[in-house]
């Protein structure tokens, strides 16, 4: 909703201060510039870019139009299956476990989370993790190690989108001095024609450069940076269920593990530890 409020903001103002000043709001729709600057900048996006890339750019741009998942209410629901997971171990042993982990989609345990269960990402890579410990004993700094090499390729993956807006973006205003050299040449083509004909041609190909600008500073790198934001967010979701794996394969109590979790998350969504006591209690 910002992203929409934040457009509003940014396009509204400057028409607003344009007319305050006079200015012809149709003189800003030149639809050859509008092709131009955008079917460059598009078509350049698909030359740098796998399809994978330019599939997920789609996704984030449609995942921004919506609140962020990662809020107080999904983190008490990781709390909660965690902790779930967790006593279930501690109660039937590790081996207990390889029903839910194996077949996660059936499992009674994740089935209550829907959340966490629809996640591409947190399921796989408790239930992996969970594998792991299931088939022998693992160091803990070497399971430190897969866990952090794990998130650390979903990052790069989920890095490469706002990298490639912002690339992106930052061609946007070369893009915008292309359209105006076009338009500077189809003037000086009718550089025998009336002052008003030359003006509009000019104004024109002026205008090329001002939509680089604006597409570049005010939209496509802020929806960039907005993702990356939102990617972050997700980071540090999957960080609570690392920090609270560790703690397991320490051996570790069910509501110590949790608390480590709990720990781990922004001051902002953190619930209290009154709150933490609350949620696995409601989970047992």
């Amino acid at each position: 909703m910002f992203v929409i409020v934040g457009l509003v903001v940014v396009f509204g103002s400057i028409l607003f201060g344009y007319t305050m000043h006079h200015g012809q709001v149709g003189v800003l729709l030149q639809w050859s510039e509008f092709i131009i600057i955008g079917g460059s900048a598009f078509g350049a996006f698909l030359i740098s870019n796998p399809m994978s890339v330019v599939k997920g750019t789609f996704g984030s741009l449609a995942s921004l139009l919506k609140p962020n998942p990662y809020n107080e209410k999904a983190y008490g629901e990781l709390l909660r299956v965690l902790y779930d997971v967790f006593q279930k171990a501690r109660k039937d042993g590790l081996v207990g476990l390889e029903a839910h982990i194996e077949d996660p989609e059936k499992s009674e345990i994740f089935k209550k989370y829907d959340f966490f269960r629809h996640h591409h990402h947190a399921l796989p890579f408790l239930c992996d993790t969970l594998k792991v410990l299931l088939t022998g004993a693992v160091e803990d700094h070497h399971l430190a190690e897969i866990l952090d090499m794990d998130l650390e390729r979903m990052h790069e993956a989920e890095h490469q989108i706002p990298s490639a807006l912002a690339t992106v973006g930052d061609a946007l205003p070369g893009f915008g001095i292309v359209a105006a050299v076009l338009g500077v040449v189809i003037t000086m083509g009718s550089i025998g024609g009336s002052a008003q004909s030359i003006g509009e041609k000019v104004a024109a190909a002026l205008v090329g450069t001002f939509l680089g600008i604006l597409l570049s500073y005010g939209v496509v790198n802020p929806i960039a940076k907005a993702i990356e934001s939102r990617n972050r967010a997700e980071a540090s979701y999957m960080s609570c269920i690392r920090t609270a794996l560790l703690a397991f394969a320490r051996g570790d109590a069910p509501m110590t593990c949790v608390e480590f979790a709990r720990r781990n998350i922004e001051p902002v969504e953190r619930p209290t530890f009154a709150e933490l006591e609350a949620l696995t209690r409601k989970a047992a």
